[in-house]
């Protein structure tokens, strides 16, 4: 039974799948598939993992007692109130694991420390004019110590690896972003997961911000309702991820989606107006209306769930975004043929509910012909799906199904 009550089915043949001929292989898989089970219906139990899987239940049975052994599953109160023995179902252990994001932004960064359920446990948070490798790692080397200072020993020990979630090229944005001209270059020759690892003592991961965002809203949001989506992340810059046959899809170099790159005709120019997406559903673009009006614009940074009131040049730059990600969903979906559209930022969700609303407006009424029916939804994780995405990535390299990982082995292209 799955939360809410709803039933679910899973191919029965899992097992055929796993990798690996061996006892121990096929021990980790199941491991993994129960332990991604688990996460996705928060709780089951022995029977409906066997029933489900295809295991047995005496299989199913220990391969969950040794994994509450190992303080990965915790048992729940009984179910009573059925007609034989009282069901007892398992959730995640959110103590069983940790790890740590950090996200890299245009306007400011975040180091956040999550369970095992996807929780944000302590956060650091800096803003900036712009984004440079010694603010980043200063910033690192002052939190990180605090933050692992208030862990437990146990906790310490549970710490699964370090994820770091940037834009990749910062150095072609410093017009956009506001940096004086060359002030981002020296990204070019900077390996920022090497200098991060040098400062922590966990595996270090690097990946894209917004697919990171999308591994957020797979993992530990609603994503996994949708077998196949497209996925947007409305920041400073607005970026993409995709979700294929149920695994994140990060592409030949980790840079599949990049949605802010996709040309778009903007809302109310001419035909022949081509621009990219970037610079039209971008956050930054509300900032320059903003600023035009000398309007304080600190709360977009500050707050990003609760932004003052911007009137007017709010609701302009909502139907100018909204547009364009229209425009840009029918275009990605014509190459890619997903079932839904899955749209979030760091925006207040009043803002991010306006946004979606606008995007089915202006999505009904472009010409669809020859293209399957689409859903067009809110994201489910919000402003921090960057940071918690970055600490996804070591969590699911240990703990997700081999089918789910599809990342390991792309090659990350430059920050």
């Amino acid at each position: 039974m799955g939360e809410g009550g709803e039933s679910f089915e899973l191919p029965v043949a899992a097992l055929s799948v796993a990798s690996g001929a061996d006892q121990a292989g096929v021990r980790a898989y199941n491991e993994r598939l129960i332990l991604s089970l688990v996460r996705r219906y928060r709780q089951l139990s022995k029977m409906e993992v066997a029933r489900v899987t295809g295991l047995s239940v005496q299989s199913a049975s220990a391969i969950m007692n040794r994994l509450q052994t190992d303080g990965l599953l915790r048992r729940e109160s009984p179910m009573r109130g059925r007609v034989g023995q009282p069901t007892i179902p398992f959730s995640l252990d959110a103590e069983g694991a940790f790890s740590f994001g950090l996200k890299i932004g245009r306007r400011s960064c975040d180091l956040v420390l999550i369970d095992f359920d996807g929780h944000i446990r302590q956060r650091a948070h800096e803003a900036y004019s712009f984004p440079t490798p010694d603010k980043i790692l200063d910033f690192v080397a002052r939190t990180l110590p605090v933050i692992t200072g208030a862990l437990s020993r146990r906790q310490l020990q549970r710490i699964a690896g370090f994820g770091i979630a940037s834009p990749f090229q910062l150095w072609n944005w410093d017009t956009e972003t506001g940096a004086p001209p060359g002030a981002l270059e020296v990204w070019r020759s900077v390996d920022i997961a090497a200098e991060i690892a040098s400062l922590c003592a966990y595996p270090v991961t690097l990946f894209n911000d917004a697919t990171s965002a999308c591994a957020a809203e797979f993992f530990f949001g609603d994503g996994w309702r949708h077998r196949d989506f497209l996925y947007f992340f409305v920041g400073s810059f607005v970026g993409g991820g995709l979700v294929l046959d149920g695994a994140l899809y990060p592409g030949r170099t980790g840079n599949a989606a990049a949605l802010g790159s996709m040309p778009i005709r903007p809302r109310g120019a001419n035909d022949d107006q081509i621009v990219q997406l970037i610079s039209a559903a971008s956050i930054y673009q509300l900032e320059r209306r903003l600023s035009a009006a000398r309007i304080d614009l600190s709360s977009i940074w500050r707050t990003p769930d609760s932004w003052d009131d911007f009137g007017d040049h709010l609701t302009a730059w909502i139907e100018e975004a909204a547009y364009a990600l229209a425009y840009a969903s029918l275009a990605a979906i014509a190459v890619i043929d997903v079932k839904s559209v899955v749209i979030d930022g760091a925006v207040p969700v009043t803002v991010r509910d306006a946004l979606v609303s606008r995007v089915r407006h202006y999505f009904s009424a472009l010409d669809q012909r020859g293209l399957s029916d689409v859903m067009i939804t809110p994201g489910s994780i919000g402003s921090d799906a960057r940071a918690i995405g970055g600490a996804a990535l070591p969590l699911i390299k240990n703990f997700a199904r081999d089918r789910e990982v599809l990342f390991k082995d792309a090659q990350t292209a430059p920050v």
